[in-house]
């Protein structure tokens, strides 16, 4: 007997792949401010980077002309998004949408990092 229903795919982790035009300061933000450690670097100079924190996994990518997209390219969940949205301002990071309690169950709220790139950021209300 052929069996043609498809076998199930197992998926492992996603990494979101941020485009950063600066490697020094990308690294700086994402291990000083937010704490994520370095775990994998390539190229002389670095132009990959592997970030990770907790159960979070980050890939930054050196690209001089990069031009920061005018949309979230990331979601983050984290388990105190108040002390997150104290950090990035106290960082002056742009806020591009205020933290509030969403209909859809997330107290959330939208931040660039230092390349414009902009993350979306909830907690489970």
């Amino acid at each position: 007997m052929n069996d043609s229903s498809p076998r199930p795919i197992g998926f492992g982790r996603v990494a979101a792949m941020f485009p950063v035009k600066d490697m020094e300061r990308a690294h700086a933000f994402y291990a000083g401010v937010l704490g994520f450690t370095k775990t994998f670097e390539n190229g002389q100079p670095v132009g990959f980077m592997i970030l990770k924190k907790d159960g979070a996994e980050i890939h930054l990518t050196l690209q001089k002309d990069h031009k920061a997209a005018p949309f979230n390219i990331a979601h983050m969940m984290v388990a105190d998004v108040d002390a997150l949205h104290e950090l990035c301002r106290s960082h002056g990071l742009r806020i591009v949408k205020g933290l509030r309690d969403k209909d859809y169950g997330l107290r959330a709220f939208v931040f660039e990092d230092p390349d414009g790139n902009r993350i979306d950021v909830g907690q489970p209300i």
